[in-house]
């Protein structure tokens, strides 16, 4: 198992400030965030991120990315892409991109579900069954292209569309070839929604479990109720030793899958500066995967 950052949650870092800090604290690897993204006074998560990697001219950076990360002794364990499965120019370009870096494999995004807003979009209202046959008509020239790549297009489970478990991401890839597809699971996004019990889900995927994420959250009671009177509730980040799920349980079950590929940790909590927060991740990560007994520094399959 090795250790890498998804840049998501460096945006305070260019790059270059990235890779340097990272590989000085002895993480394995880096996982770019690969979008365009709103301007931003300061930065942030999501817009004014200083570590994210613009689509727009995507490739004439290719050559900088590939240089700075490889010089700082990193791997990529990863890229995180945004393009979704519908679209397909920025798909290929995607493929293309990881093949190019020889990342081995990007996340492809799935569609939200037509009840949920995504960025500045409203609920698009189509009906589930809609959404996931088109995403699985998709999903099958995905296979294909990523096939002629050479690399590994990855669907995450995520609250709000139509993968947020285990279960509908195996009914999505389910029949595609794994060499070319797989998923990543994410204990933080699992708390919000999609939770299986972590060991049954991952036999579960099987060879379609190619990728680990790790962050954390906690669900708080709003001051307010309902119109019914009934508590209401919302998640939040929390660090990875403050929130509700178990990172110690979580790589138990990895331990007893025999998982052995990337853990990319996205800490969305801003309690600690961050800095300090990339540091502590690292060795509470590796004191936890040792009591979990599970090897780190082993081959990534």
């Amino acid at each position: 198992m090795k250790f890498s950052v998804f840049t998501a949650s460096t945006p305070d870092w260019t790059p270059e400030e990235a890779v340097t800090v990272l590989a000085g604290q002895g993480w394995d690897g880096i996982e770019w965030r690969v979008t365009d993204q709103p301007d931003a006074p300061e930065s942030g998560f999501w817009a004014g991120n200083k570590a994210t990697v613009p689509m727009t001219g995507l490739e004439g950076n290719l050559d900088r990315i590939a240089r700075i990360t490889l010089e700082s002794g990193l791997e990529f364990s990863g890229l995180g892409g945004y393009a979704r499965c519908d679209n397909h120019d920025d798909v290929e370009r995607m493929l293309a991109a990881t093949a190019a870096l020889g990342a081995g494999q990007v996340r492809v995004t799935t569609p939200p579900l037509g009840t949920a807003g995504w960025g500045s979009e409203g609920p698009s209202g189509i009906p589930f069954p809609v959404l996931f046959d088109s995403a699985r008509r998709d999903f099958e020239w995905v296979a294909e292209r990523a096939a002629h790549h050479g690399v590994k297009a990855l669907v995450e489970l995520h609250h709000r569309t139509i993968t947020a478990s285990a279960s509908s991401a195996l009914r999505l890839l389910e029949g595609l070839d794994p060499r070319h597809v797989g998923v990543i699971h994410d204990l933080g996004n699992l708390l919000i929604e999609g939770q299986e019990d972590y060991l049954p889900a991952f036999e579960m995927l099987g060879e379609y479990l190619a990728h680990v994420h790790v962050k954390n959250a906690v669900w708080v009671r709003e001051d307010e109720p309902d119109a019914s009177g009934a508590a209401v509730y919302r998640n939040e980040w929390a660090p990875l030793q403050s929130g509700q799920g178990s990172v110690l349980y979580y790589f138990q079950a990895l331990s007893d899958f025999g998982y052995d590929g990337w853990v990319t940790v996205e800490d969305f909590s801003t309690e600690l500066p961050l800095k300090e927060r990339t540091a502590g991740n690292l060795e509470y990560l590796r004191r936890t995967a040792a009591l979990a007994g599970l090897a780190t520094g082993a081959g990534v399959r």
